[in-house]
């Protein structure tokens, strides 16, 4: 991974953040910090780093309400998100991903398994911006790969990273029945660390934003789910 590489670990507990930028520079990331929800969001604001790893026990404003905000922005809304933290309920991982964090690690974690989540993140993301060019059109749905642009009726739809990913696997082959280990394999490069449950969520969310076009996600009963084949 590239030195130019700029990570920001946002993380009140000074021990784990000062682990994690050991760590990540060592690997040959520039790291930045940040201690407090606002601050982060305010960083990431203005420094717009390639990802950020954000704890959700935070002072002033939490993880989740910054991941909100972020992705609400439109200057900020495509950057990778990890949650750090220490809840590992599955409510937590649901709640942390359908505000739109990209991936999620429970702590006690350890840092060859955080570099490695970054890397796949990062290499999934820039995968998706540099490979895809494609225009996949479903009736009033069309999905430009390349520019990661969704409209609806020619209205833009404001999708999150892993929103985006989950429309364009199930378009990419339409009436292809996928099962939701596959959608989750297809999302996390084969780590579990989400549910089935957290899958339903990325779904509900995603046919709630495509409005009139969200029937064309289809449920297959005790399976998953597929993209109907025509609108």
């Amino acid at each position: 991974m590239s030195s130019k590489t700029k990570i920001l670990i946002v993380e009140d507990e000074r021990d784990i953040a000062e682990l994690i930028v050991y760590n990540l520079e060592r690997e040959g990331f520039q790291v930045e910090t940040a201690v407090s929800g606002e601050e982060g969001l305010d960083k990431t604001k203005k420094e717009h780093p390639d990802l950020v790893v954000l704890d959700i026990m935070l002072p002033e404003m939490n993880g989740l309400d910054v991941c909100r905000a972020l992705r609400l922005d439109q200057a900020t809304r495509s950057i990778p998100i990890i949650m750090l933290t220490a809840r590992n309920e599955d409510i937590d991982v649901v709640t942390g991903l359908e505000v739109g964090a990209d991936d999620y690690i429970t702590k006690p974690f350890s840092p060859r398994v955080l570099i490695a989540r970054i890397r796949s993140v990062l290499r999934r993301y820039k995968e998706s911006v540099e490979s895809k060019s494609e225009f996949l059109q479903f009736g009033e749905l069309t999905i430009d790969c390349g520019k990661r642009r969704v409209t609806v009726s020619g209205s833009p739809v404001e999708l999150t990273h892993t929103e985006f990913e989950l429309l364009f696997v199930l378009a990419g082959r339409p009436g292809w029945v996928f099962s939701r280990i596959q959608l989750i394999d297809s999302l996390r490069d084969g780590q579990l660390v989400i549910t089935n449950r957290a899958i339903d969520v990325q779904v509900a969310n995603l046919r709630k934003k495509l409005t009139v076009c969200g029937h064309y996600i289809q449920t297959v009963r005790g399976v998953g789910y597929r993209m109907t084949e025509t609108p």
